[in-house]
């Protein structure tokens, strides 16, 4: 069957109304408190549309984070491994930092310990493409010469990302700049990149 233009312009209405309404919501009154029948009545759309298209409200605010997340940190390739890390990573603390997203993903990771549903669509929508693109953006450096071969770029992915996910989950202090300079510094240098 083939979808009217139409039919399809009104669908992404629908999907982006369903994703803004979970967000504002999420800001409001907490992931907890977040249904899915206040998404619908905040959204204009019914239960039914929702359930269509995702499983839980779960699943529609890891969409709506998930696109705000790829917005927010690109992996651009400037030729300088630590501006570009440095870059990236200034992206995901901002938008770890910032309602509706940091509550709404606190609230998906906390929802993964009850949920192998979500769990595995963490991994495998977000998790595992994300991490990908990192070691591809550190195998480029490798192959610019900026990180020497042999260098466990997925190692060095981990010392990336654990810190900032250390600090949203129990809920410490955002890093700031400086300090996120440093940690890209300190992760070059274990994987044995020159010094600046």
């Amino acid at each position: 069957m083939i979808t009217s233009p139409s039919s399809l312009r009104r669908s992404e209405r629908s999907r982006r109304a369903t994703l803004d309404a979970a967000l504002a919501l999420c800001t409001e009154k907490g992931y907890g408190r977040v249904t899915i029948e206040a998404i619908a009545a905040r959204a204009g759309v019914s239960k039914k549309t929702i359930y269509r298209w995702w499983p839980s409200k779960s699943a529609v605010l890891l969409e709506a984070f998930t696109e705000a997340l790829v917005d927010a940190t690109p992996f651009v390739d400037t030729g300088d491994i630590a501006a570009d890390i440095r870059t990236h990573v200034t992206g995901a603390v901002r938008l770890l930092s910032t309602p509706p997203f940091g509550p709404a993903y606190a609230g998906i990771l906390s929802e993964l310990h009850h949920d192998d549903e979500l769990a595995e669509t963490v991994r495998t929508q977000l998790i595992e493409p994300r991490f990908a693109e990192a070691v591809a953006r550190l195998r480029r450096a490798q192959e610019q010469g900026q990180i020497p071969p042999g260098a466990d770029l997925p190692l060095g992915v981990e010392m990336l990302y654990g810190p900032v996910y250390y600090r949203h989950v129990l809920r410490k202090p955002s890093q700031d700049e400086a300090t996120v300079a440093a940690l890209v510094t300190h992760v070059l240098r274990a994987l044995g990149a020159p010094e600046p």
